[in-house]
């Protein structure tokens, strides 16, 4: 089996433009291709999993990957999938994010002479004059064809700036740039951007007269068409200083019965045939399953010591109550407390298992917090240093997030 039919058999493909060209392109390892990563935040998601491994995957079979970071269309903000206009973001939180970007997909992608590259946009989008551009590129766009993308059709109920507007050009005059400069002959991209992608391939076409490849990858939705890669509202991050190995094991770990095997095709290396096995389970087997899927990538993203801990942590809590030595924790001294006490309001809040007093207020009125497998009941509940008798306790959110608590 070629890399582009087990990219079939994993249900990655969403779209391209050839597929008897891309699939001896990428089978023969002949493919320069790019993906791009706008530099919205100083660490990259579980998000940007499929596109990580898909650069992987094609690079193990001898394609030459090139990573680019979106130093100058972060800029601009990418419309795609929103339906507001993303934050501003300055220059300098901008190269900031890149740097971050640059060190966490080194996890993934080996880069060097004659293997992965990484450019940065910003190198020629920021030198762009504009009258220049206005006449070289804006002539081969179609503003009724521009109107008609999805990425924009999404953004025009509550106003589409004409600075996002400009987003599909710069994106496709990366690809033109890309293609010139460093050969690259494919883009790649999540589903939301095809527009953007074509867009590309179109003024390769008209300004050089050759052709050029893309492919979308399949958006990793659960049962219920949400993207994945978020949690209580917040988004799972690579960076274990955001989101703990340990968290980030029990994200995928706790993913509904009907994503797994999906999770285990799409962003795993595991062999297709052990998956299939997998297949077969069913009921409290999947739960093997999810231990599998958790290990896998914690152990691509923070590296097999983190997620031996993470499984070892699980199991204990899973198994044992909450006895977990590798449980995520947090320290508080006598510099947080109020008269000898804390209030369990601002214990949830500290501990992070709640973004805002609000949310902490609205799990203990639902019944979802427990201190060392006692429930809270009221708002008003406080922990006294008394409590802390072997030094910590335990506060369960839910039934599956378990946090320690220490008393230094």
């Amino acid at each position: 089996m070629g890399v582009y039919e087990e990219l079939v058999e994993r249900g990655i493909i969403a779209q391209m433009t050839n597929e008897t060209e891309i699939k001896n392109m990428i089978n023969a390892g002949k493919a320069k291709f790019y993906i791009g990563f706008d530099c919205t935040a100083d660490s990259l998601t579980a998000g940007h999993f499929m596109a990580l491994t898909l650069m992987k995957r094609l690079q193990m079979a001898g394609n030459q990957p090139v990573a680019l970071i979106g130093g100058g269309t972060t800029m601009i903000g990418d419309p795609s999938g929103r339906t507001d206009m993303r934050k501003m973001l300055t220059k300098e939180d901008i190269d900031h994010n890149a740097e971050c970007f640059k060190r966490q997909m080194e996890n993934f992608i080996e880069f060097g002479e004659g293997k992965a590259q990484m450019v940065n946009n910003a190198d020629w989008l920021l030198s762009l004059n504009y009258v220049e551009l206005l006449r070289e590129v804006g002539a081969c766009f179609s503003v009724n064809n521009m109107l008609r993308a999805e990425c924009y059709k999404q953004r025009m109920e509550k106003g589409l700036s004409f600075l996002e507007f400009n987003y599909m050009i710069m994106q496709s005059y990366d690809f033109y740039y890309l293609f010139k400069n460093y050969g690259c002959n494919m883009q790649f991209g999540g589903d939301d951007q095809w527009s953007n992608m074509l867009g590309g391939t179109e003024l390769i076409r008209r300004k050089l007269g050759k052709d050029s490849h893309a492919m979308t990858i399949t958006l990793l939705t659960d049962s219920q068409g949400q993207k994945m890669g978020k949690t209580a509202g917040n988004a799972v991050w690579l960076d274990p200083k955001k989101t703990s190995p340990y968290e980030f094991f029990q994200y995928w770990r706790n993913v509904d019965d009907s994503d797994v095997i999906k999770c285990m095709k799409m962003l795993t290396f595991v062999p297709l045939d052990e998956i299939h096995e997998f297949e077969k389970c069913e009921g409290s087997e999947l739960n093997a399953v999810k231990e599998r899927l958790a290990y896998e990538l914690t152990n691509m993203v923070h590296g097999k010591d983190e997620a031996d801990k993470a499984l070892a942590a699980a199991k204990a809590v899973f198994g044992a109550g909450a006895a977990a030595e590798n449980m995520p924790s947090t320290e508080l001294t006598s510099d947080d407390l109020t008269d000898g006490k804390i209030g369990i309001l601002d214990v949830l809040t500290k501990t992070g298992l709640a973004p805002s007093k609000g949310e902490a207020r609205r799990l203990v009125q639902q019944g979802g917090v427990s201190v060392d497998d006692k429930k809270v009941t009221e708002i008003s509940f406080a922990l006294a240093e008394s409590d802390f008798g072997e030094g910590y306790v335990v506060i369960k959110k839910g039934k599956k997030t378990f946090h320690k608590v220490i008393l230094k």
